[in-house]
C-alpha cells in the first residue's frame, strides 16, 4: 500500500495544492543568487526523468496486479493459502528492502508509528492476502478479481461514516447504488445464487472491505509522520511477513515437497505483485498524479477475468462480464470528484496507493490483489 508523498515525506492531502504562478515571457531576470545559496541549489540533486515511458509502467502495473488472481490459484494448488500468503509477503519484503538499502532509507524511529503500522499491516496485508488465498480454493480466479473491484465501493460506504468531513454527492451515491447492483448481477442473485459457492465469495469481499479500513485508519493515524512512503511501505510489509511467519506454522505443516510450477507463481505474486508493483505505483503516483495512477484500478478484474479464461479455462456466464463492467461504473461514480469550486473541496493510492490517505476516504491507491 501507499502513502502520498510530497518532497519524500507523508503529508495529509486535506485540500488541493495552489497552483504555482509562472513568471511572463517579459519577465525581468532574477535578482543575483549569494553564493551561499548558489551553492545549496547547486546541491540539490536534480530530478531524474525515469527510463520507461509511465504509460509502459502503467500497462505492466495493470498486467501484474491483473495476473496476481490467477498466480493465487496455481500457487494454491501446491500450498495452504497461508503459505502462500506468506511466502508472498516475504518474496515482496525482499524487494523493497533491497529498494530501501539502495535508497538509503530509514526506518520509523516511534514506537507508535510502530505501532500503526503493526495495524496497517494487518489491515492492508495480512488478512486479505489471506482471504483471498482461501477463498480462490473454492472460487474461480476471475469471480476474486471482479470481487476486488469492490474495493472503490465499499471506502464510499465506509467514508461517509468514518470521516465526517466527506460530503456524499448524489453522484456518489448513485455510483454506490449501481456498484452493489453489479455485484448482485455478478452473483447471479435472480436465481438466488445457485452454484455460487457463498463462502468462498463472502472471503473475497470481505478481503476487499478490508482494504478501504485500512486506507480511512492509516489517514487517521500515519499522516505526518516524516517517514517516507517507501520506509513505511517497506516496514508494513515486514511486519504483516512476521504476523503470517507466526500464524502459519498454527493452521499448517510444513510442505513435504516444493512443486516448481506453484513456486514459481508464490514467489512471481510477491516479487512481482507486491514488491516491484508497489515500486511502479510509487512512481506513477509521483509523475503523473494519484488521479491518473489510481486508473489501474479498473484494468485489474478485466486482466483477471481473460487470464482465468484463457489459461485456466475457467467458464464464463453472460452475467460475469456485464456484472463487472456495472460495478466498474459504480466505482467510478463513487470516485468522482466535484469541479473545481464546488462546495465539496477535491480530495489521494498507495502505494502501489498509494500515498496520505485522501480525507474522503477515497484512496487513489487500487486494492492490492
Amino acid at each position: 500500500m501507499f502513502y502520498d508523498i510530497a518532497f519524500g515525506r507523508l503529508v495529509p492531502m486535506s485540500a488541493p495544492c495552489e497552483p504555482r504562478a509562472t513568471a511572463p515571457a517579459s519577465a525581468p531576470p532574477p535578482p543575483v543568487v549569494p553564493a551561499a545559496s548558489a551553492s545549496a541549489t547547486a546541491a540539490a540533486p536534480a530530478t531524474r526523468r525515469p527510463a520507461l515511458d509511465w504509460r509502459i509502467r502503467f500497462a505492466g502495473l495493470s498486467l501484474v496486479w491483473g495476473f496476481s488472481f490467477l498466480l493465487i490459484k496455481v500457487g494454491t494448488e501446491g500450498y495452504a493459502p497461508f503459505q502462500v500468503t506468506f511466502g508472498r509477503l516475504l518474496a515482496g519484503t525482499a524487494v523493497l528492502v533491497a529498494a530501501m538499502a539502495v535508497r538509503r532509507e530509514r526506518l520509523p524511529r516511534s514506537a507508535r508509528t510502530w505501532g500503526h503500522l503493526t495495524v496497517a499491516a494487518l489491515l492492508l496485508n495480512a488478512l486479505p492476502f489471506s482471504l483471498f488465498s482461501y477463498a480462490e480454493l473454492t472460487i474461480p480466479s476471475t469471480l476474486a478479481g471482479i470481487c476486488n473491484a469492490t474495493s472503490p465501493l465499499w471506502g464510499m460506504a465506509l467514508s461517509v461514516v468514518a470521516l465526517s468531513e466527506d460530503r456524499p454527492t448524489r453522484r456518489r451515491v448513485a455510483g454506490l447504488g449501481v456498484g452493489f447492483l453489479g455485484v448482485l448481477t455478478v452473483l447471479g442473485a435472480w436465481q438466488g445464487f445457485t452454484g455460487l459457492d457463498l463462502p468462498g465469495t463472502g472471503m473475497a469481499l470481505l478481503a476487499s472491505f478490508c482494504y478501504p479500513v485500512g486506507w480511512i485508519y492509516v489517514r487517521r493515524t500515519l499522516a505526518g509522520t516524516g517517514s517516507s512512503t517507501l520506509a513505511l511501505t517497506g516496514s508494513q510489509l515486514c511486519l504483516a511477513t512476521a504476523q503470517l511467519a507466526v500464524v502459519t506454522p498454527l493452521f499448517t505443516s510444513a510442505p513435504t515437497s516444493f512443486p516448481l510450477l506453484p513456486t514459481l507463481c508464490v514467489f512471481a505474486l510477491g516479487a512481482l505483485g507486491t514488491g516491484l508493483a508497489v515500486l511502479l505505483q510509487y512512481g506513477l503516483v509521483q509523475e503523473v498524479g494519484p488521479t491518473t495512477a489510481q486508473m489501474v484500478t479498473y484494468f485489474i478484474p478485466v486482466i483477471a477475468t481473460a487470464a482465468g479464461v484463457a489459461l485456466l479455462g475457467e467458464e464464463l456466464s453472460w452475467n460475469t462480464p456485464v456484472g463487472a463492467l456495472i460495478v466498474l461504473a459504480g466505482a467510478a461514480l463513487t470516485q468522482s470528484r466535484p469541479r473545481r469550486g464546488a462546495a465539496t473541496a477535491p480530495a489521494p493510492p498507495p502505494l502501489p496507493g498509494p500515498p496520505s490517505a485522501e480525507p474522503t476516504g477515497r484512496d487513489p491507491r487500487p486494492a492490492q490483489p
